[in-house]
């Protein structure tokens, strides 16, 4: 029989609640990138990668256009230093994958402790999905984070992974009581579940190639992860 993680994945796959971004993810797989012209994409909504025992749960936005779009695997296949590698490379320091880099499925990425979801599992245009879409796919991100009994760390990529997480705790009455956690990157957030959200800037291009996020910014979140963990 089918855990329930993989009945949550598998959920995550057949998904068509978006006519926008079902339009959208599909042309993407149509049209293709010119340097992608003889791969065939995976066009569909993007499952979470990691391990199932997990304590460390990473939340990003949404999968690239022609990276995991293309690939089917979360931060996978968005070029040499896109943000599948500036992740990999700060998880791997804190020994949560055994790789640096993420660019293909068949590379061999293992991740060790770690869970990545995004709070919106289709590639969406300009890389922006709408609130109205991220709250249809609420249902995912909690239905696979509650597949992952073990999570006591985690790690939001940007306001929307952080403010959507958040979101769908509320749903389910956890937030500390009182406040409402502001994003910051750096931010540690206590939750009444016993979990620890931490707040980081997104490893999006236009974030590490402007120097907001750099290697050691990102770097210092998931030490702290992985002290919190440790205790």
């Amino acid at each position: 029989m089918p855990t329930a993680l993989a009945l949550a994945r598998r959920a995550v796959v057949e998904c068509r609640d978006c006519p926008r971004l079902v339009a959208y993810r599909e042309e993407v797989a149509r049209t293709k990138r010119a340097a992608f012209r003889d791969e065939t994409y995976w066009g569909r909504p993007v499952p979470g990668l990691g391990d199932p025992a997990a304590r460390l749960l990473i939340v990003g936005l949404a999968p690239a256009a022609h990276g995991a779009n293309r690939t089917g695997r979360m931060f996978t296949g968005d070029g040499v230093n896109g943000s599948g590698d500036f992740l990999m490379r700060a998880l791997f320091e804190e020994g949560f994958s055994n790789l640096p880099t993420s660019r293909s499925p068949d590379d061999g990425l293992v991740l060790r402790d770690a869970y990545v979801v995004a709070v919106a599992r289709c590639a969406p245009p300009d890389n922006k999905p709408t609130p109205e879409e991220i709250n249809r796919c609420r249902r995912h991100l909690e239905a696979e984070t509650d597949a992952l009994p073990h999570v006591r760390v985690v790690v939001a990529l940007g306001k929307l992974g952080f403010d959507g997480y958040l979101a769908a705790k509320k749903a389910r009455g956890i937030l500390p009581e009182g406040v409402r956690p502001v994003f910051a990157h750096g931010a540690t957030c206590p939750l009444s579940d016993g979990t620890t959200l931490l707040g980081s800037y997104h490893p999006s291009r236009q974030n590490t190639h402007t120097g907001r996020l750099t290697a050691a910014m990102l770097a210092s979140v998931f030490r702290t992860a992985r002290r919190i963990l440790d205790t």
